[in-house]
């Protein structure tokens, strides 16, 4: 994932909603949204080069999702897979405080990542950018990119004030989620991060919604929880030339 907003404990049906849009190399071969036969009550989309995912649900309400720190200084060779981060979340029944708090621990061996981890209780935010560090998130709206969390890149506020917009609408429909999602504005030059990857590049990713051949916005997810840890994932799936190729919707269950 490389863009989300999430409004957690703030909505009067849904304990966590999450909408985010993951931005890949077209090439990269990808699983579309589905149930994980080898994971059993998983929920997500899969990197097949890594086995991973970026964002998914489990069958007792837990969430995940993670997204790349965007800073081409760091190389870290032989890193395990950032997708792991999330993957191993779903289906293991640990709570999120704990597995963040590992995660902390053995966060330096990673090329750096973002990751995000919700249950039940708490939602956890873990990062090993500029070093490994972990935050409780507090209620309300939150919004993460390829930097840290809240940080204010222009597409994360304007995504972060659409999900504010739709949570104080009170509406159930999803639609200004997708609109957002699918929102191609370009930051002013002067508004954009400077990451180090030069003008042109920054300016390409400062949409939420990147339409490029090589790489651009892969897939749309809007995720949806409430307070008895049931709920719903939703992925909408894109071409190079930013057509949708499809889109999936599954429903969880909770574990007896």
């Amino acid at each position: 994932m490389c863009l989300l907003a999430i409004a957690w404990k703030s909505h009067p049906r849904w304990r966590l909603v999450m909408a985010g849009n993951r931005d890949e190399a077209h090439e990269r071969p990808t699983a579309p949204l589905g149930a994980w036969p080898d994971r059993p009550g998983v929920l997500a989309g899969r990197d097949l080069r890594s086995g991973g995912t970026w964002a998914g649900i489990d069958a007792s309400g837990r969430m995940t999702v993670v997204t790349n720190v965007r800073d081409p200084r760091i190389v870290v060779p032989q890193a395990p897979s950032r997708g792991a981060l999330a993957a191993d979340f779903l289906g293991n029944g640990r709570p999120a405080g704990e597995y963040a708090g590992a995660v902390e621990a053995e966060a330096d061996a990673y090329a750096p990542f973002n990751l995000l981890v919700a249950d039940a209780n708490v939602c956890e935010y873990v990062t090993n950018y500029p070093h490994p560090r972990r935050t409780m998130l507090a209620s309300g709206i939150h919004g993460l990119s390829n930097g840290d969390l809240d940080e204010p890149w222009p597409k994360t506020v304007r995504l972060m004030q659409v999900m504010s917009d739709w949570v104080s609408s009170r509406r159930e429909d999803v639609d200004l989620l997708w609109r957002g999602l699918g929102d191609e504005h370009l930051a002013a030059d002067g508004d954009l991060p400077d990451t180090g990857v030069g003008l042109e590049r920054e300016r390409l990713l400062s949409a939420a919604f990147i339409r490029n051949p090589v790489y651009g916005t892969r897939a749309s997810t809007i995720i949806a929880i409430d307070h008895q840890g049931q709920g719903w994932i939703s992925e909408r799936r894109f071409a190079p030339d930013g057509t949708l190729l499809g889109e999936t919707t599954l429903q969880n269950r909770l574990v007896p």
